[in-house]
């Protein structure tokens, strides 16, 4: 029963919370598995979204990431606003990829010796400068791998190393567009749209994640480092899965749909009388049940639209004649009525009402972590749950340069003297 209470207690605090702390001196965590990335060491030198949120998800796996910041300026994402976080110079953009890090304010184009002593005590190594600027500096991989041969070094990217785009700057969007994803997405009839995120960044950080966690086990076996390339268009492209096996094998050219689906129906987004719903029906019994609680029980039967086949030729037809129906009630009314049904139907939801979802607040994903401004901020938690490890968010983002003295005197072990000569020739902040 206190093992079950303690796991409750961890998918619901920071590890940090006052009442946490007082559970773990009453060593009822004794039974507890650790963090699976304890002990690991990351020095951070990403900014803006996608190598942040990579790092993040290594953190919340129990890894000390050493966020690497220019002095006085920092990550360009804390400037990311309106909103600004209250009681913060940060914007809120930059709460979003950068809990649980140690924030360290070097000067990369003074301070080489002083990331050189970093990446003697680190694991891993993330950058997402454009290809060839570290290497100026004398941070590039050929020069890591002389001071920390075991180091592995993940370099993230807009396009790769090789190839004619590799010296462009990277950004989200512009990896979408190239890489098919605007092309895709957007009304049937309109305009190319970009998806509501930055996905193709955070599909890029869950690729460097991955790439990591198999380079860490990797050189267990080979007790050897190595250099990793991970990059938005490559990801953009590899996440085209179907549509990009459609045209490959077949030929077929993508469109946009929508809410549609290309080869199911109806498998979109209906209007209701306040709001939208969507309904997928991915086989012959899901459809016969819409059609059941709909109270059109014939059209299941009528042979335009028996099978998805048929269903897809003759498309227009069906979308509009359940459209007309599911019009007439609200979502929340037509909530009701599906409850229980063999297909998938959910309605559309604002932020707001997403975050008052009984579901979403069943499962604690929200956490409250304290801020030394700002008293309390609120993050999303890390999706993923372990039966034999923590995984969770343990302190807020940091300030600028809040970390600076702490890191270079404990891991460096730097002096006072060594410390106060950085700061007075404008390497750290």
């Amino acid at each position: 029963m206190m093992q079950v209470y303690a796991n409750t207690l961890l998918r619901r605090y920071s590890f940090n919370s006052p009442i946490l702390r007082s559970f773990h001196r009453g060593k009822v965590f004794a039974t507890i598995r650790g963090y699976p990335l304890d002990g690991i060491k990351i020095l951070d030198l990403t900014r803006i979204v996608a190598g942040p949120y990579c790092t993040m998800i290594l953190s919340d796996l129990g890894a000390e990431v050493y966020k690497i910041e220019r002095p006085f300026s920092g990550d360009e994402s804390r400037k990311w606003g309106p909103p600004f976080l209250e009681g913060s110079k940060d914007a809120v953009y930059f709460m979003a990829s950068n809990r649980n890090k140690k924030s360290v304010c070097v000067d990369l184009k003074k301070g080489r010796d002083v990331i050189y002593d970093f990446a003697r005590k680190c694991d891993v190594l993330v950058e997402n400068y454009v290809p060839g600027k570290l290497d100026e500096m004398g941070l590039g991989y050929k020069d890591i791998r002389q001071v920390a041969p075991e180091l592995i070094y993940c370099s993230i990217t807009g396009y790769g190393a090789k190839g004619p785009y590799k010296n462009k700057p990277g950004y989200d969007v512009i990896a979408a567009s190239i890489g098919g994803l605007l092309h895709i997405t957007g009304s049937e009839d309109g305009a190319p749209a970009k998806v509501g995120v930055a996905i193709t960044d955070i599909a890029t950080g869950l690729y460097a994640h991955g790439a990591i966690l198999a380079a860490l086990l990797q050189r267990t076996k080979t007790k050897r480092g190595q250099k990793i390339d991970v990059d938005l268009l490559s990801t953009q492209v590899a996440c085209l899965i179907n549509v990009a096996s459609n045209y490959l094998n077949a030929g077929k050219a993508a469109r946009r749909w929508g809410t549609a689906h290309e080869s199911i129906v109806p498998y979109e987004a209906f209007a209701t009388s306040s709001g939208h719903i969507t309904i997928g029906c991915g086989s012959n019994e899901q459809f016969v049940a819409l059609c059941d609680r709909l109270g059109i029980p014939q059209i299941a039967e009528d042979t335009r639209f028996a099978t998805n086949q048929s269903r897809v030729k003759h498309r227009k037809e069906l979308i509009g004649i359940l459209s007309a129906i599911i019009l007439q009630r609200s979502s929340a009314e037509w909530m009701t009525i599906f409850e229980g049904v063999p297909f998938p139907v959910g309605p559309i939801n604002s932020m707001a009402e997403v975050f008052q979802d009984p579901h979403i607040k069943s499962i604690d994903i929200v956490k409250r972590l304290p801020h030394p401004t700002a008293g309390e901020i609120k993050v999303v938690g890390p999706p993923v749950v372990y039966s034999e490890a923590i995984n969770m968010a343990r302190s807020a983002p940091p300030l600028l340069g809040e970390h600076t003295e702490q890191i270079l005197r404990e891991l460096l072990n730097y002096n006072s003297e060594q410390i106060e000569r950085l700061r007075q020739n404008g390497i750290i902040q």
